[in-house]
């Protein structure tokens, strides 16, 4: 047959091929997302629009915006320009994200490959040459002397699968599900390290607070150790008045230290998060004053929060591979279609390829039916079948987490500003407090043990007061992430 009337049948065939594919069906389930839950508020009782403020630092007042939308940058609204500039380094430098970023380069690239045996024939090319002998007895004479001879063959192959029940087709559905599942949790990662982030910083700034408060008690305390001693050199303290000031004294300074240590772990710990080595990061310090609590909260409506947090599309992704990976076992129950086909050139001089007579061609296809496998395609669809009902309680569990996140970070921000309200007013009460009794003691009208109860309770109050600021911030940045902050858009 002349190359070109094989040409034109070959072609016919791969048209046939695709036509049949495409006018196939693919067996097993068709994936639809879950309904977003049918809840109106995130918390059982209804919460108020906005919280109390205090005096001081982080103790303005929070107003929640129902339904309002996050920047993707969202440390920003703390309007801290050394916060934004340690995070735009750390999301360049930071090798947890440049490991997402290429486990979702790897998923791409298994999607590509897959999708190129799936969707297009197989299509190679070759030469052999070979030398040969023979013997009469090949043609049925034995007796004749044998023939040595060279064989040259170059031909094409086309080979395909038909994917007439749509294995094939279901098999890219699940991978192209895994790339998605890769790209939630680069967002993930990316929302978890901007999150840790932002609470370490939160925390230096709380211990740097706890330690500038401690140093200020005890300069304090040393001079009110002075003023015992010289009490007591005129009988008006007792030497027991000045050994219980001296161990307050020394209470005090044992708590630095302490902190100093976690200050000093925390800025480690930074240092890793952005990326660095913890001798060459270069970190600013962090102080309550350079930050600005956020007055606007914004809050999504809880039908939308399942499309905005990343684990909960990361999930909702590894149930629509295990909703694929059900089609992948039922079509395995069907028949298997192979088609290929093959033009090429036979002759015995290698310059005589492809000379009038020495095409060869053939077009041919195989059909597998499954008969009897003992069970076991039956079985791992059933096994198919319970990893979907798996991954579908996962994905009902993250979303319940996620809502409990919410409604807890919620709640704890109207609290958190009730008790930093309370917590400013006890501070205040002990700090006059403290003054008046000190006055009172210098003119002999309180006893030193009236002092020492309030200067503790003055020092238990001041710490308590930087500690409950510090909590404030960072329920405000947990809430952000509570949230999926950046929000992941369609």
């Amino acid at each position: 047959m002349p190359v070109g009337i094989s040409c034109r049948l070959l072609k016919k065939a791969l048209v046939s091929i695709v036509w049949m594919t495409a006018a196939g069906c693919a067996v097993g389930p068709d994936f639809r997302a879950p309904p977003p839950p049918d809840v109106k508020s995130y918390t059982e009782a209804p919460m108020p629009m906005e919280t109390v403020s205090a005096p001081g630092l982080g103790g303005r007042k929070q107003r929640f915006m129902d339904g309002g939308d996050i920047p993707a940058q969202w440390w920003t609204l703390f309007h801290s320009e050394a916060l934004d500039q340690l995070m735009r380094r750390a999301l360049a430098d930071s090798p947890t994200l440049a490991a997402a970023e290429a486990a979702l380069r790897r998923a791409q690239e298994d999607l590509r490959a897959r999708t190129g045996t799936v969707v297009y024939p197989s299509l190679d090319g070759s030469f052999s040459a070979s030398r040969q002998k023979t013997t009469g007895a090949v043609y049925g004479l034995p007796g004749e002397q044998g023939t040595t001879f060279s064989l040259y063959n170059a031909s094409v192959n086309v080979t395909y699968v038909l994917d007439v029940f749509g294995k094939g087709r279901r098999e890219l559905e699940a991978l192209r599900a895994q790339v998605d599942y890769q790209r939630f949790l680069l967002a993930g990662a990316h929302l978890t390290l901007t999150s840790n982030i932002a609470t370490a910083v939160i925390r230096e700034a709380s211990l740097r607070a706890q330690i500038r408060a401690n140093e200020e008690i005890v300069a304090a305390e040393t001079k009110q150790l002075e003023m015992v001693e010289r009490q007591s050199v005129i009988g008006g303290a007792s030497h027991a008045d000045v050994l219980a000031q001296q161990a307050l004294l020394a209470q005090t300074k044992a708590a630095l230290p302490v902190l100093e240590k976690e200050l000093a772990q925390t800025r480690n710990l930074l240092a890793a998060l952005s990326g660095r080595f913890p001798s060459d990061a270069a970190l600013p310090e962090f102080r309550f004053e350079d930050f600005e609590l956020p007055r606007e909260v914004p809050v999504s409506l809880p039908s939308s929060l399942v499309r905005q947090r990343p684990d909960i599309r990361a999930a909702e992704e590894l149930l629509h591979a295990a909703s694929a990976a059900v089609g992948v076992a039922t079509a395995d129950l069907y028949p298997q279609i192979n088609l290929s086909a093959n033009l090429g050139s036979n002759s015995l001089k290698i310059e005589d390829l492809f000379s009038p007579g020495t095409s060869i061609w053939a077009i041919g296809g195989g059909l597998l039916q499954p008969l009897f496998h003992g069970g076991e395609l039956t079985a791992r669809r059933r096994a198919a079948i319970a990893a979907y009902e798996q991954a579908l309680a996962q994905y009902r569990e993250t979303l319940l987490q996620a809502f409990q996140n919410v409604a807890d970070v919620l709640q704890a921000l109207e609290a958190d500003a009730r008790a930093l309200r309370a917590q400013s007013g006890a501070e205040a009460t002990a700090r006059e407090s403290l003054d008046l009794t000190q006055k009172q003691f210098d003119y002999g009208a309180a006893s030193y043990l009236t002092l020492l109860n309030a200067e503790r309770q003055h020092q238990r109050a001041l710490i308590i007061l930087v500690q409950a600021q510090a909590v404030r911030f960072a329920d405000t940045a947990a809430l952000f992430q509570a949230l999926g902050g950046g929000w992941v858009k369609e």
